[in-house]
C-alpha cells in the first residue's frame, strides 16, 4: 500500500538476505519507521512487543524468524528450539503456528547445510502467497459493498457506504492489502463513494492509531469513534455493514478477533446489520469447533489497559497512566464471536456462510 507515494509491504528481505525489513508499529501513528531483525531473538521480541502484529503478519514473521535461527545454527536442535520460542510469543492468533509448522516441515526433510536458504525460500513464499489471499478477499468482498451499495433506497444512492471496523484488519496486519480493509481499499479505488467508522479499539487503540493511518494515507473518508458508539449508530441507521478480521476461525465458524468485536457482533445483530468476517485460508484452525471452549485467549499486560500512549504538544512519545493508583488492571486480548452472529466469512475463495459446510465447500478439495 502507499506512504506518502511509495508502495510498500510491511515485511521485506533486506539486501544480503541475512535479516529481514519490517515497519515498527509501536511508534505509529505518529512516526513512520523501520526496523531489521537480524536473529531469532530479535523476531521473536518483534512479535511479542507488536512491533509487528496481525495474525497474517505475525505468521510471516514468524517463518523469517525460523530462517534466522538457521542462519546462525541449522541443526535438529536449534529448529526445534526456534519453533518452540516463536510458537510461544503469540498464543492467539493460528497463522504463527501453522506457518512455523509449514517451513519446519520442509526443512526438517533437508541437509542441515541447505535448511537456511530453503526456509527463506519458503517465507517468501507465504509472504506472496498472503498478498495474493488478501487482495482476492478485497475482490470478493467488493462485490458485497457493490450490493450493498446497489440495494439502498433511492435517496440514500449519493449517499457513502457507511462501514464500521474494529481493531486494525489492513495492510498492516498481513504482508499487503489487508483483510477486512481490503474489501474497503477496493471500493475507494473502484469509485464506490464509502466511509468508515473507525472503533479505537481500547486498550492499545489500533484502531485510532493504525487504521485510521492506513486508511488517510489512501484517501479513504473515515472517523474515529469511541468503541462503545457503534451500537449506537446502528440503531439511527449510520452503519449500513459491519466488517473485522479474524486470528483464528474454528471450522464450525466461530471467530476470535480482538477484544469487543462479539459486543458489535450483538449490537449489529440487534439491529439488522449485516456482520461480515474477512480470513484467509491460514486463519481456519480445522482441529476446533467451540471457538469459546477452545481458542486460549491471550491476557496481555495490565498496563495497556492502566495506561495510554501518546504525543505531547512538544512531539516527544510517551505513556500516561489513566488509573488511580491502587487501581489493578486485566488485559484479555481477544473474544469470541459465535458463528451465529456472523452474516458471512469473506475467505481467498469466495463468500461463505459461517459454518462447518460453508468451509468445507470452499476448501473441501484442497
Amino acid at each position: 500500500m502507499n506512504i506518502d507515494g511509495k508502495a510498500w509491504r510491511t515485511i521485506w528481505l533486506e539486501e544480503g538476505g541475512r535479516s529481514v525489513g519490517v515497519i515498527d508499529q509501536t511508534q505509529l501513528p505518529h512516526r513512520f519507521t523501520t526496523r531489521s531483525l537480524a536473529t531469532l531473538e530479535q523476531a521473536a521480541e518483534a512479535i511479542t512487543t507488536m512491533v509487528v502484529r496481525g495474525a497474517p503478519l505475525i505468521g510471516v514473521t514468524g517463518a523469517y524468524g525460523l530462517m534466522l535461527a538457521l542462519q546462525a545454527d541449522p541443526s535438529d536442535a536449534a529448529l526445534e528450539a526456534a519453533f518452540s520460542r516463536l510458537n510461544a510469543t503469540r498464543p492467539t492468533a493460528i497463522n504463527l503456528r501453522w506457518a512455523l509448522e509449514r517451513v519446519r516441515r520442509l526443512v526438517s526433510a533437508l541437509p542441515p547445510a541447505e535448511r537456511a536458504e530453503a526456509a527463506k525460500a519458503e517465507a517468501a513464499a507465504i509472504a506472496d502467497e498472503d498478498v495474493a489471499m488478501c487482495e482476492a478477499i478485497g475482490d470478493h468482498g467488493l462485490a458485497i459493498f457493490r450490493e450493498l451499495a446497489a440495494a439502498r433506497p433511492a435517496d440514500r444512492q449519493a449517499e457513502p457506504l457507511n462501514v464500521l471496523t474494529h481493531c486494525n484488519a489492513g495492510w498492516l496486519a498481513t504482508v499487503d492489502w489487508g483483510t477486512a480493509l481490503a474489501p474497503i481499499y477496493k471500493a475507494h479505488r473502484a469509485g464506490i463513494p464509502i466511509h468508515v467508522w473507525v472503533d479505537e479499539t481500547r486498550p492499545r487503540n489500533q484502531g485510532a492509531s493504525l487504521t485510521a493511518f492506513e486508511l488517510g494515507r489512501e484517501g479513504v473518508p473515515h472517523t474515529v469513534i469511541v468503541d462503545n458508539a457503534g451500537g449506537h449508530l446502528m440503531q439511527h441507521g449510520q452503519v449500513d455493514a459491519v466488517i473485522v478480521g479474524t486470528d483464528r476461525t474454528t471450522r464450525s465458524g466461530d471467530v476470535c478477533n480482538k477484544i469487543g468485536t462479539y459486543l458489535k457482533a450483538l449490537a449489529a445483530h440487534d439491529n439488522g446489520v449485516p456482520f461480515y468476517v474477512a480470513l484467509p485460508a491460514s486463519t481456519i484452525d480445522w482441529t476446533i469447533a467451540d471457538g469459546v471452549a477452545e481458542i486460549p485467549i491471550e491476557a496481555r499486560s495490565a498496563a495497556e489497559v492502566t495506561e495510554i500512549q501518546g504525543r505531547d504538544p512538544a512531539g516527544a512519545l510517551g505513556s500516561v497512566q489513566l488509573t488511580p493508583d491502587g487501581s489493578s488492571g486485566f488485559n484479555p486480548a481477544f473474544d469470541v464471536t459465535p458463528a451465529r452472529l456472523v452474516t458471512a466469512l469473506i475467505t481467498e475463495r469466495g463468500v461463505a456462510p459461517a459454518s462447518e459446510a460453508g468451509l468445507q465447500g470452499l476448501y473441501a478439495k484442497g
